[in-house]
């Protein structure tokens, strides 16, 4: 976040019970963390951020997620795995996803997206 876009002050805004990240995600956020500059520092900071969200688990989302990547092979469009699991993961709990990067995610069938960076 990095002090961009506001996005502290839609945090705010939201209910803590509406802030939701998959397992994934955070595996990521992980990593990110473990090749950074500042390792320790950064594993604070996500302590911190993860007090204020749910993370959801990706099981029950693993049937849709074989669908959709047949469907997005068939038709020549794939995602990644990680990508593809945190996008069917929020379709699988009617969530909206937050992303600056509608484009890439709006391949998944049911996604509902909200870019925060823009205005």
């Amino acid at each position: 976040m990095k002090g961009k876009f506001n996005l502290e002050r839609k945090f705010e805004e939201l209910a803590e019970e509406h802030c939701y990240i998959s397992e994934i995600t955070l595996a990521e956020l992980k990593f990110g963390i473990e090749k950074s500059e500042r390792p320790e520092k950064n594993r604070q900071v996500l302590e911190q951020f993860l007090t204020g969200v749910k993370i959801l688990p990706i099981f029950h989302s693993l049937d849709l997620y074989a669908k959709e990547k047949a469907r997005l092979q068939k038709a020549g469009i794939p995602l990644d795995d990680f990508d593809l699991l945190i996008g069917v993961t929020s379709v699988t709990h009617q969530l909206i996803m937050v992303t600056n990067n509608t484009n890439h995610f709006k391949r998944i069938s049911d996604i509902q997206l909200e870019d925060w960076t823009i205005s």
